[in-house]
């Protein structure tokens, strides 16, 4: 099966001229244990809501996902060949809506991580609302070296740490090399440590061997806490001339190289893009039993009382009543106030009114005004809560709302200073190309705003 993954990502990126194949050749182990033993997931409906999210943090082993999408009937041998061309289904770094069973655009790295909590976040809110015969899956993450040195993983894994977010499992890459060269150039983390702090249960494995893989993931399965597993690969595995180097992962790739993988999996006379009968199979048993375990929830939900409830909160967009009576509740108020209390005057009318509105703060509500006065926050025991107290991790909040919008089921709105939103413009920019419903309510917009100095005036943002 892991075979299969390397095969089609290689011969997609020498047929392109173009890609990172040492990702995909590194990680194609961990992804087929991963398929075949727990991933829960529909092809016939890749956005069933409680299927299994697989997020690709490293989003630049896109490949990767791509040759399993394949392998899983979801797109063709011919969108494999056009991987990275303008116009296909299979660009360079996934793209949300682009490609079916591609849970969110990634690239500038660690944005999957963050958008990964978020996801994990609704997840837990809709269980608790809807109960667990309806909603109870888990998120996956393949990250990087890249993804955890970059901030955002700090934020993103601390406020999930701190939420016992027992659903979210990081898969790591922890193959010690990036572009530069190894690791220790730049960084002496000790990433075990780093993750035991924020409150996560930390698994480090031989990512090439199955067994261990196996064990790490129902173990992590199991626990009530987030979980990272270190999974130990070779950047670029069977690449024997660049294996184990920066050469591996994006350097120009030779049919010399690709020959070399070929024949190192004992697939030297086989063609390029030709997949063999018993992975075709093997891969084929995994749609089935997928397929299997989808109509068993379908069944189960139809006796729900809350099935009706579930997908209305999932359908996009709030219904025309929602807004009768907005005009009398503003009113002749008699008074001028600061445009920020009039959305909490707003927010109090419609958090009433649209159920699924999840509020939340980077550690301003009081000074953004964002929670209602009904509103509860939700805590690492009690997600039945709407609003959440993101701290001060602005980058975290933004990505954490794409997350939770790509879910679905919730409408995410965070508040910060408009100064601030420089720390959330990375996961703004991707919620845009991504055309989510995501709020972002940004307060003190105004040059006057001068007691706080220079720092706090968006001058540059409203220039």
């Amino acid at each position: 099966m892991a075979s299969a993954i390397r095969l089609l990502s290689i011969d997609a990126i020498q047929n392109a001229a173009s890609g990172h194949p040492g990702m995909p050749l590194g990680m194609a182990d961990v992804a087929a244990v991963l398929f075949s033993k727990f991933l829960r997931f529909s092809v016939q409906n890749p956005n069933w809501i409680n299927r299994d999210r697989l997020v690709m943090s490293n989003g630049h082993g896109s490949m990767l996902i791509y040759s399993i999408l394949h392998l899983l009937g979801c797109i063709s041998v011919d969108d494999i060949k056009k991987f990275r061309q303008l116009h296909s289904i299979t660009p360079g770094h996934p793209e949300y809506g682009c490609t079916p069973g591609i849970e969110a655009t990634t690239g500038p790295l660690g944005q999957g991580l963050g958008c990964a909590v978020g996801m994990a976040i609704a997840e837990r809110m809709l269980a608790q609302r809807f109960g667990g015969d309806l909603i109870d899956h888990y998120t996956y993450v393949m990250a990087g070296d890249g993804c955890l040195m970059e901030g955002i993983s700090h934020e993103a894994a601390s406020l999930a740490g701190h939420l016992g977010l027992g659903k979210l499992i990081v898969l790591f890459d922890d193959n010690g090399i990036s572009i530069d060269g190894k690791i220790s150039l730049a960084s002496s983390d000790n990433v075990a440590a780093r993750f035991a702090s924020y409150g996560w249960d930390v698994w480090e494995v031989d990512g090439h061997d199955f067994g261990h893989v196996y064990a790490a993931i129902a173990s992590a399965r199991e626990t009530n806490r987030p979980s990272i597993i270190a999974c130990k690969t070779i950047i670029g595995k069977f690449m024997r001339s660049k294996e184990n180097t920066s050469a591996a992962h994006s350097w120009p790739f030779t049919p010399a190289d690709a020959q070399e993988v070929r024949e190192s999996l004992g697939r030297g006379e086989s063609k390029a893009f030709e997949v063999s009968t018993d992975a075709s199979a093997l891969w084929k048993e995994v749609r089935e039993r997928a397929e299997l375990e989808y109509e068993s929830w379908l069944s189960k939900s139809e006796q729900c009382d809350k099935i009706g409830e579930l997908n209305a909160a999932i359908t996009k967009g709030v219904p025309e009543s929602v807004f009768e009576g907005l005009d009398e509740h503003f009113r002749d108020l008699g008074f001028a106030e600061a445009t920020r209390k009039s959305f909490c005057r707003a927010l109090e009318f419609f958090s009433q009114r649209v159920n699924n509105l999840v509020g939340g703060s980077a550690d301003l509500t009081s000074s953004n005004n964002t929670k209602a006065s009904w509103m509860k926050p939700i805590t690492k025991e009690d997600f039945s809560g709407s609003y959440i107290h993101y701290g001060i991790r602005e980058h975290a909040m933004a990505a954490c709302m794409n997350g939770m919008a790509l879910h679905a089921g919730v409408i995410p709105y965070g508040g910060t200073f408009l100064v601030f939103s420089d720390y959330c413009r990375p996961a703004i920019r991707l919620s845009a190309l991504m055309a989510l419903q995501a709020i972002y309510v940004m307060t003190h917009d105004s040059i006057g705003v001068g007691e706080d100095g220079p720092t706090h005036q968006p001058v540059e943002h409203l220039a």
